[in-house]
């Protein structure tokens, strides 16, 4: 089993990912994947996010 990966944000790159997924402009599949890089970054895991984004 491959080891988990794992994101480290700044500030600035925080925000900026919180900006791209409260955008008007941008479609639902990136704000999707910013948050789920922000979510990454607190130390959520794919199982974790499924359970989020399951429909």
């Amino acid at each position: 089993m491959p080891a988990r990966l794992r994101v480290f944000l700044n500030q600035e790159e925080d925000r900026t990912l919180f900006e791209l997924r409260t955008a008007l402009a941008v479609s639902q599949k990136v704000k999707d994947r910013a948050e789920v890089v922000r979510l990454n970054s607190r130390g959520w895991y794919k199982e974790k996010m499924e359970m989020l984004y399951k429909c």
